[in-house]
């Protein structure tokens, strides 16, 4: 038995290795200074992964606008993917802050839930403020965007950071951005288990983070491994491919889904859920996703690596558990394709929805 947990530990480092050699090639690659400075003028950065830009001040902003808009990329997105969606938001809601936080596809799947909420802390600390519990939580108005499932795994685990920094001083973010993700890692992992003490200590029900709509945009999928491993390893291999490998697609991935299967592997073996699975959960849990957000669904049937079955099925639980949801079906459009082949169709989905959203909540939009 001992040899065989230690085999795990061994085979455990090897996958955290090549994770990290990756991931740190892919992170250099995407989020450069001078990426964000040439696409995203503006922007200033919070962390390896977190950036943020201030609104402007608008005639034509309302007092019903968003504050805040929390946009996390779909996996491995560059600057210049996203560009685009920052223009839609600035004609949108030109005083709004937006926050952009970037998604390497490999990070998100080999890190612990702890060491992606560190990662998160940033986002809370800018839109929110350093002291989590303020009162003032009402005057922000928070339109959060979330990108394919990668983007949703971020925001999963910025919903858990809230929890555990709402209880006891919030994490030092500056760590996590300067230092090596191995050493991030093991220091998130003593700061969120002394954080989990201090909340289990209270009778309080645990916060939730504050936002008052959220758009689910080509997500979440199905977390069923065997009937994903083509889509899945399909979307890590797009990334890995145009970096790094000069041989066939089809090769890339082809070892892209082993990588896959033996990440799934050996979370099965020491009976830990995937960072996907606990993302598609959080998201529709009350207990930790406010049931009080307005949510709109942007997907197609067209889409080859998330289904739009899953989609629906997802809203469907969503509206069970008691969220206000709208679902917007677009004709034709790729993976996180739909702002492009459908520009009009898209903004419009989105004002509509924010609309509804600040109305419900008596022309504030805030908590």
């Amino acid at each position: 038995m001992v040899v065989k947990c230690l085999a795990l530990l061994d085979f455990s480092s090897v996958i955290s290795t090549m994770a990290e050699s990756a991931t740190a090639a892919t992170t250099t690659t995407t989020t450069t200074t001078n990426a964000i400075e040439s696409y995203l003028p503006g922007f200033r950065q919070l962390s390896k992964q977190v950036f943020v830009s201030d609104g402007s001040s608008s005639p034509s902003s309302s007092s019903t606008d968003p504050t805040a808009v929390i946009l996390y990329g779909w996996g491995d997105a560059r600057p210049k993917h996203i560009v685009k969606y920052v223009d839609g938001y600035r004609a949108l809601f030109p005083s709004a802050k937006i926050v952009l936080i970037f998604s390497p596809i490999l990070k998100a799947l080999y890190q612990t839930l702890d060491a992606r909420a560190v990662s998160m802390v940033p986002i809370i600390d800018t839109v929110h403020g350093t002291k989590a519990t303020k009162s003032d939580d009402s005057e922000e108005r928070v339109l959060v965007h979330v990108m394919s499932n990668t983007g949703g795994i971020n925001f999963a685990a910025t919903l858990h950071a809230y929890q555990n920094v709402s209880h006891s001083a919030p994490l030092s973010s500056s760590s996590s951005s300067s230092s090596s993700s191995s050493s991030s890692s093991s220091s998130s992992s003593s700061s969120i288990s002394s954080l989990d003490s201090d909340s289990n200590s209270s009778s309080d029900s645990p916060p939730l983070f504050p936002h008052d709509m959220l758009i689910c945009d080509s997500t979440p999928g199905s977390t069923h491994f065997l009937s994903n491993i083509a889509p899945w390893s399909r979307a890590l291999a797009i990334g890995a491919h145009t970096k790094w490998f000069p041989w066939p697609f089809v090769l890339t991935q082809t070892l892209a889904g082993l990588f896959l299967g033996a990440l799934h592997g050996f979370g099965w073996l020491i009976g830990v859920s995937s960072a996907a699975e606990f993302s598609t959960g959080a998201v529709n849990d009350p207990a930790l996703a406010d049931s009080s957000a307005k949510r709109l669904y942007l997907y197609s049937k067209e889409d080859d690596i998330i289904y739009w079955e899953d989609v629906e099925k997802h809203a469907a639980q969503a509206r069970q558990r008691g969220y206000d949801v709208d679902a917007e079906l677009f004709d034709g459009s790729p993976h996180v394709g739909h702002m492009r082949r459908h520009p009009e169709q898209y903004w419009r989905a989105i004002r509509k929805s924010w609309e509804d959203a600040a109305g419900s909540k008596g022309g504030k939009g805030g908590k």
